[in-house]
C-alpha cells in the first residue's frame, strides 16, 4: 500500500535529494567493482530560454554479486528523453544526460538477490528574495530488502531483463504494492541493476524532434 507523497525540505531528507543513503562499506564495494552511479541532481540555467532546469545523469551497472542504477522519468512515469548519450570504454558508469524542469528519479541497489528501491519526485520552486530556485523533493516510493530469485545477471537470463521486478514486503510480511505508473520503469531498472558491464541506457529514450528543440 502506498501513501500520498509530501514535499520534503531541502535538507530534511538527504536521500530524497541525493539518492539512497548507503553505508560506507557498500560504497567501497561498488567502487572496488567499478560501478559508478550518480543519483544526485543539479540546478542549471539555460541562458537562451531564460529558465532553470534540473540536470540528471542516468548511470550505473552491475557485476554478478551486486549492482546499482539510477534513471529519470517524467512525472507521469514515462521515460524522460535524454539530451545527450555518453559512451565509455569500461561500462557501469554514465550513460545519458537528462534535462527538465521536473524529474522523477528511480534508483535501485542490488546485492545478490536483495534489492533496494527509491522513487523520488524532484522539481524547482522559486524562493522569495532569491533569483536561483531551490530543489523540492517528495518521496514517492521506498522499498526495502526486496527479493527476486531470478539471476538476471547470468547470460542465459538476459532476455528476462526488463520483464520482472523484485517483490517488496511490509514489516508484517505483506506484499507491498508498487506504484502502477512506474511499473515499466521498475522492471527496466531491475534489469539494469543486473546488467554486467552496462554500456547503454535502460530507461531514457531518444528525444522527439519537437522536444529536442525545447531543451
Amino acid at each position: 500500500m502506498t501513501h500520498p507523497a509530501k514535499p520534503v525540505a531541502n535538507n530534511a531528507n538527504r536521500y530524497a535529494r541525493y539518492g539512497l543513503s548507503l553505508p560506507s562499506q557498500t560504497l567501497r564495494a561498488l567502487e572496488k567493482r567499478g560501478i559508478y552511479c550518480q543519483p544526485s541532481v543539479s540546478i542549471e540555467h539555460q541562458h537562451l530560454a531564460r529558465r532553470y532546469v534540473l540536470r540528471g545523469v542516468e548511470s550505473g551497472g552491475a557485476v554478478a554479486d551486486m549492482g546499482r542504477y539510477c534513471a529519470f522519468l517524467n512525472a507521469d512515469g514515462s521515460p524522460a528523453p535524454w539530451l545527450q548519450l555518453i559512451d565509455s570504454i569500461s561500462g557501469n558508469g554514465r550513460h545519458a544526460i537528462v534535462i527538465a524542469p521536473e524529474l522523477v528519479r528511480i534508483e535501485m541497489l542490488r546485492i545478490g538477490h536483495t534489492y533496494e528501491l527509491a522513487i523520488t519526485r524532484l522539481w524547482l520552486k522559486s524562493e522569495e528574495g532569491h533569483t536561483r530556485p531551490a530543489i523540492v523533493t517528495a518521496p514517492l516510493f521506498r522499498g526495502h530488502q526486496g527479493t527476486l530469485e531470478v539471476e538476471l545477471w547470468k547470460a542465459e537470463n538476459k532476455s528476462l531483463r526488463g520483464t520482472v521486478a523484485p517483490l517488496f514486503y511490509t514489516a508484517a510480511g505483506e506484499v507491498l504494492d508498487l506504484p502502477q505508473r512506474f511499473d515499466e520503469a521498475i522492471r527496466n531498472i531491475s534489469g539494469a541493476s543486473a546488467c554486467p558491464g552496462c554500456k547503454h541506457t535502460h530507461v531514457a529514450v531518444a528525444p522527439t524532434a519537437n522536444k529536442g528543440g525545447d531543451l
